[in-house]
């Protein structure tokens, strides 16, 4: 069983900058594509960003471009998701996601229910 928790959400002041962390307790960490996905009230879960399990591949929704950076250290079993620029619209709960290594990942990435096991979720609040 794999077991995630997020930290790191807050209220910030738009332009302000946060960073996520996610620690996993799980044996081979280095085996999990791990992801970013938000939500806000009453819409539904989306994608924000995700990394592969070596760290060879980084997606991220085009809303977060330029502004987030997704990464991880599989010595400490945490995956991070630093957030630079922030604005109102990111306003969401933020939750960490793990998916075991497989084919197809790539074309998959996005899409929640591909995901194994999740994490409690941390708010993040922007105030204009």
């Amino acid at each position: 069983q794999v077991q995630l928790v997020e930290s790191g959400g807050k209220l910030v002041q738009a332009g302000g900058s946060l960073r996520l962390s996610c620690a996993a307790s799980v044996r081979i960490f280095s085996s999990y594509a791990m992801a970013w996905f938000r939500q806000a009230p009453g819409k539904e879960r989306d994608f924000v960003a995700s990394i592969t399990w070596t760290s060879g591949r980084t997606y991220y929704t085009d809303s977060v471009k330029g502004r987030f950076t997704i990464s991880r250290d599989n010595a400490k079993n945490t995956v991070y998701l630093q957030m630079n620029s922030l604005k109102p619209e990111d306003t969401a709960v933020y939750y960490c996601a793990a998916d075991h290594a497989r084919i197809g990942y790539g074309s998959s990435y996005y899409v929640p229910n591909e995901y194994d096991y999740w994490g409690q979720g941390t708010q993040v609040t922007v105030s204009s």
